[in-house]
């Protein structure tokens, strides 16, 4: 199966601190990853560089064969907060913008999606909770059809039942070769769509694995796996 994401030897600072280093990566067509880490570990940063947002780092990101980052921004859907927009634009105008800007932009799935997440495009963004605009969010970035879906903390507003809802309906939402890579603080409920884990520590990448090698090897849960981690069981060792 062929690679969908490369990173090489990746390192970045801001204001002369260290937040990644010597990072490298590598996630195949298809696949649903999970980003984990502690707040500062470096999930966030990590994701806008893949998706071209932050720049100045040293070594080298490839996204499906590409590494030229108007071409990379391009396979890519990033679940990007909706600052940029005006609080008072209806929920109808921003869609169309992404109509026009996105030509992978699919005006059919995002409806689908949209019913489902029960959106109502008649409000303002100003009007939207915090988990109504988490919503919108994510049928915004997943209704592009695009080789990568970079998920950011997308359930932190959103309640417990819905969130289960939303999560169990997600691999729906893809094709069969498009890579997700979610970072959440749900880990036990973002458990049962992922393919592989991917633990942020120490500023680069602490270890890669199946989710099915974890259950198997290590006979506990995805969370429990990542918490042991943190809590300085290096099962690796």
């Amino acid at each position: 199966m062929t690679n969908t994401i490369e990173i090489k030897n990746l390192t970045y600072r801001k204001n002369y601190r260290s937040i990644l280093e010597d990072v490298n990566l590598t996630i195949e067509a298809g696949k649903t990853v999970g980003l984990l880490g502690e707040n500062g570990a470096g999930k966030t940063t990590l994701m806008r560089l893949i998706a071209g947002v932050a720049k100045g780092s040293v070594g080298s990101i490839t996204v499906a064969g590409q590494n030229k980052v108007p071409i990379m921004k391009s396979y890519i859907s990033f679940s990007e907060q909706l600052g940029g927009f005006n609080p008072n634009m209806r929920i109808d105008r921003i869609i169309r913008f992404y109509e026009d800007v996105y030509p992978d932009f699919s005006t059919e799935k995002y409806n689908q999606m949209a019913g489902f997440l029960q959106i109502d495009e008649g409000l303002r963004l100003s009007a939207l909770s915090k988990g109504m605009k988490e919503k919108l969010v994510i049928g915004l970035t997943l209704s592009r059809d695009t080789k990568v879906y970079l998920l950011d903390e997308p359930f932190g507003g959103i309640d417990s039942m819905t969130r289960k809802r939303i999560i169990q309906s997600i691999i729906k939402w893809k094709s069969d070769d498009a890579v997700i890579l979610v970072s959440d603080h749900y880990v036990s409920e973002i458990s049962s769509i992922l393919d592989e884990v991917v633990i942020i520590k120490d500023k680069t990448i602490y270890t890669h694995k199946s989710t099915e090698e974890i259950r198997s090897k290590y006979a506990e849960g995805i969370q429990q796996y990542y918490e042991s981690i943190y809590e300085g069981n290096d099962f690796d060792d």
